[in-house]
């Protein structure tokens, strides 16, 4: 089998950041989805998020992109990685890390700065409602905010060089 293009980055290199992950059109009917990888921590050099970090910022994110007024339309999916260093987030259209920027942006800051019961977090409503850990999450928005996405450059949106 061939290698994936996720397999294909060097992840001994990949820092913080917003990248398009891949960009996907449907032949039948034109759709395209863009899928960006929200990397919120240096893979292999840094600690993983904690599971129950990482189910509350997944709660937090899907109820704020499915309610954002420009793009709720837009999304198709947000979700963990398995590797617990970021997020996925797909979206129709062909879009770049800028098109997105501001909306990841406010995204992290509204789980930096959000209050209260974390919504979907009731046993009727979530699967494994009882992991999830609303300090950790604003922890870890609160860095990828200060040290990525307020500062976001072109270092930190280009993938660095794939492996051979």
């Amino acid at each position: 089998m061939e290698r994936i293009a996720s397999f294909s980055v060097d992840h001994t290199v990949l820092e913080p950041g917003v990248y398009v992950s891949r960009s996907d059109a449907d032949a039948a009917t034109g759709c395209v989805t863009t899928t960006f990888d929200l990397r919120m921590t240096a893979p292999n050099r840094e600690p993983v998020m904690d599971t129950a970090a990482v189910h509350a910022l997944e709660h937090l994110g899907a109820t704020f992109l499915r309610n954002d007024a420009e793009w709720a339309d837009r999304v198709v999916y947000f979700g963990p990685m398995g590797c617990r260093t970021g997020f996925y987030l797909v979206v129709f259209g062909a879009c770049e890390p800028a098109d997105v920027a501001d909306l990841v942006l406010r995204l992290f800051t509204f789980a930096r700065d959000f209050e209260g019961e974390i919504p979907g977090a009731r046993p009727e409503e979530c699967g494994n409602y009882h992991d999830s850990d609303l300090a950790q999450a604003k922890w870890w928005a609160r860095r990828y905010v200060a040290e990525t996405l307020e500062v976001l450059d072109e270092a930190h949106t280009a993938y660095p060089a794939l492996l051979d």
